[in-house]
């Protein structure tokens, strides 16, 4: 369902509705009085743009979203470069050159950040620094190229940029050659199957949705699993070095609630697993088996569906944010989210991969890699500290 809804190439939401905030100029932080009035300005920009959204097209303007990339242009993309570039200098330089491959790049801001910090702090690395888009949408690819080849008389990248326009799960193309992989804010729209468990016997079952000639949706379930499905329970419970969640409550519990006489269920509320973020970890092993990855998304979401690791569903609707109660929604014009659970993908990736890790909250990351005096306020307040305190980052040691 989020793939149909997400991606589909005719009325999937990215393909053709979707379209990322940019705010204009960066702030100038320094005269900004402190995080309510940086939240004000940031209102107004968002109103500025969306009526030019208007002139334009007034469909466009109901599916928008900013990323901390164009929130904190160009600082939040400098931190991503000195953490490359720090590690690049420490384990490969000389011998190989900086290849940087970014999976869903949005409008291009963060590779053009990345690419000029290179450039200014450190020329005799940005002269072996090869960045690669890999981006599923055409109408994002095509934007990147635009925005890339109108900086070209400032910057002057192009020689150092590749934009494919493909999915990363259709890629065959063997990488030999050492390299850092980017996902950021990309495994919450990665789809996820629906699992829940019969009380009783604790067995899963799968979800599926048919769509009757109507266009209503009907949710089902099914006993037999499928490999995908099946291989990630398997996958979890062999590579777990703690606990993780399950909706499937203590025996004490479902003994109490046998003997309930009405209002019981027979299942648990479905729980969301990320069986396609396991395939593009493979994608990772078999293909890129000398990266070096480092992603950033949600660990909590506010507003989802009901179940364990469930997404946010929203759309917008004159200008106002509309979360929605289910994922069964017309497809196209609603955003799907899932929230990601660092400890559970932290331990498949390294059991997938073979790799070494670390964990750490956004505000941890960017206090060790950004220049903090850039994002702070007058009153000390720091947005590109607060802002995102819902997410974690993940990077290959």
């Amino acid at each position: 369902m989020p793939i149909d809804s997400l991606y589909n190439p005719h009325y999937g939401y990215f393909s053709k509705h979707a379209t990322i905030f940019h705010p204009g100029e960066p702030f100038d932080f320094s005269h900004i009085e402190d995080g309510p009035h940086f939240h004000r300005l940031l209102g107004e920009r968002y109103t500025e743009f969306e009526d030019k959204l208007d002139e334009i097209n007034p469909d466009i303007a109901r599916q928008l979203w900013h990323t901390p990339t164009e929130l904190f242009r160009p600082y939040y993309g400098e931190a991503i470069a000195r953490y490359l570039v720090t590690n690049y200098r420490l384990t490969l330089y000389p011998y190989h050159d900086l290849i940087i491959y970014e999976m869903g790049a949005g409008n291009g801001t963060l590779m053009l950040n990345i690419l000029d910090f290179i450039r200014d702090s450190d020329p005799e690395v940005y002269q072996r620094t090869k960045f690669k888009i890999i981006e599923i949408s055409s109408s994002l690819a095509k934007l990147q190229k635009q925005n890339l080849f109108a900086s070209v008389d400032k910057r002057g990248h192009t020689g150092h940029v590749e934009i494919i326009n493909k999915s990363i799960f259709e890629w065959n193309e063997y990488i030999h050659s050492p390299c850092f992989f980017l996902a950021l804010e990309v495994f919450d729209n990665f789809s996820h199957d629906a699992i829940r468990y019969d009380y009783e016997t604790e067995m899963p079952q799968q979800g599926g949705v048919l769509i009757d000639t109507d266009g209503e949706f009907c949710e089902y379930y099914n006993i037999n699993l499928d490999p995908l499905a099946a291989r990630f329970l398997r996958a979890r419970q062999a590579a777990a070095r703690r606990p993780f969640p399950t909706p499937l409550p203590s025996k004490l519990s479902r003994n109490i609630r046998s003997t309930l006489p009405i209002g019981r269920r027979d299942f648990t509320l479905p729980e969301y697993i990320p069986t396609r973020l396991m395939q593009f970890f493979d994608i990772l092993r078999d293909y890129f088996p000398a990266h070096r990855l480092l992603t950033s998304d949600f660990s909590s979401l506010p507003d989802a569906v009901p179940g364990l690791n469930a997404p946010v569903v929203q759309t917008r609707y004159r200008r106002r944010t509309v979360p929605v109660s289910t994922p069964f929604v017309h497809q196209g014009y609603f955003d799907i989210f899932f929230p990601t659970d660092f400890n559970v993908i932290e331990d498949l990736y390294r059991a997938i991969t073979g790799k070494l890790t670390f964990v750490s909250s956004h505000q941890e990351f960017m206090e060790r890699w950004a220049y903090i005096g850039d994002t702070e306020t007058r009153s000390g307040e720091n947005p590109l500290l607060t802002w995102y305190k819902n997410a974690k980052v993940l990077a290959t040691v």
